[in-house]
């Protein structure tokens, strides 16, 4: 699925990563949605496992310990690159979602998913035509119902550790709080 960039955003500037927005302003909000701690320790057993077969089949060869070496590297870029996913509000209200942007001007409400809810928004009630960026780590998401004649893409589903400020950032009031 290409990232989608609705056809009312006036901005096409990449996402830059020092949280600042194109204008030079810092951004309103931002997180990197990072693998959990004990991921690299799992990266660490997968590495000495494969790095001990490798050195097997390698036996008394020159090069029979750089398979630990190999694996270490080829797992340490593995997590990185799937740990550096971004989420963030920029100065001029624009969300950031990895490398999606979507304009404050097309959302017309929002609501925090909670764990417990996320397994159904996720499942049978998700509408194909929605802009999905998931990462299974983290338990909570934000929704946001998109109001865009332009758009065929109904709402956005993203991963955030923090969908309240997500939100605040945005300046929306939860739909989820009011219903409690």
């Amino acid at each position: 699925m290409a990232a989608p960039q609705s056809s009312n955003s006036s901005s096409s500037a990449p996402a830059s990563g020092s949280g600042e927005s194109a204008s030079g302003r810092p951004d309103r909000y931002e997180e990197r949605l990072t693998v959990p701690w004990w991921w690299w320790a799992a990266g660490a057993v997968v590495t000495g496992v494969l790095g001990y077969e490798i050195q097997l089949s390698a036996h008394k060869s020159a090069w029979s310990a750089a398979g630990y070496v190999v694996v270490g590297i080829l797992v340490a870029v593995l997590l990185w690159s799937v740990g550096r996913t971004r989420v963030a509000v920029t100065a001029d209200g624009e969300l950031v979602a990895d490398k999606a942007r979507l304009p404050r001007e097309v959302i017309a409400r929002g609501a925090t998913v909670a764990a417990t809810a996320k397994s159904a928004a996720l499942g049978r009630q998700l509408d194909p035509a929605a802009y999905l960026m998931h990462r299974a780590w983290v338990k909570t998401m934000v929704l946001l119902v998109l109001d865009d004649p332009d758009d065929p893409t109904p709402y956005w589903l993203v991963s955030t550790r923090h969908p309240d400020r997500v939100l605040a950032a945005l300046n929306i009031d939860d739909a989820a709080a009011s219903r409690d």
